[in-house]
């Protein structure tokens, strides 16, 4: 089994100069022991939620309680395969309250994913939430926004 040292992190939001209300949201799981940290790992979770203030407020803490709690479920599939359920199945959930309520319409997050195991660390994606790794004190970018801006300026290289 791999040596196992409890994760140190950080967590912090801002609700910045231009808005009244923050609609971050994080959730950190840490493994507590080595046989956690080898079947799921240390998982964490960023979301910005969009929409009015109560939804997307609403949007980003679900996507912060679920993909977690989803993720620990379909591990046991995989690390891709478990991070990409969980964030389509919050998504769906979040998308299945804005249809149901009228004053939820258009609710919706951003969510960056990071699950950390002995063999790696992988990263699920949507929305301009980015992911940056840093380095003997250089921040390399490992995510891109889903934007039309990005597009292009990926299309054009």
């Amino acid at each position: 089994m791999p040596a196992f040292e409890p994760v140190r992190y950080a967590a912090l939001t801002d609700v910045g100069v231009k808005r009244s209300h923050n609609q971050d949201a994080f959730a950190v799981q840490p493994a507590v022991d080595a046989a956690g940290y080898q079947a799921h790992g240390h998982v964490f979770v960023v979301a910005d939620g969009m929409g009015g203030h109560a939804v997307g407020e609403k949007a980003s803490a679900k996507a912060v309680r679920d993909i977690p709690f989803l993720f620990l479920k379909h591990a046991k599939d995989g690390i891709c395969s478990g991070l990409r359920r969980s964030i389509a199945e919050t998504n769906a959930g979040i998308y299945a309250i804005g249809e149901e309520n009228p004053e939820f319409r258009g609710m919706g997050t951003t969510g960056t994913a990071l699950v950390l195991r002995p063999e790696g660390a992988w990263v699920g994606h949507v929305g301009d939430s980015r992911c940056y790794r840093i380095r003997e004190g250089l921040a390399e970018q490992l995510t891109f926004d889903h934007s039309w801006v990005w597009e292009i300026a990926r299309r054009q290289g």
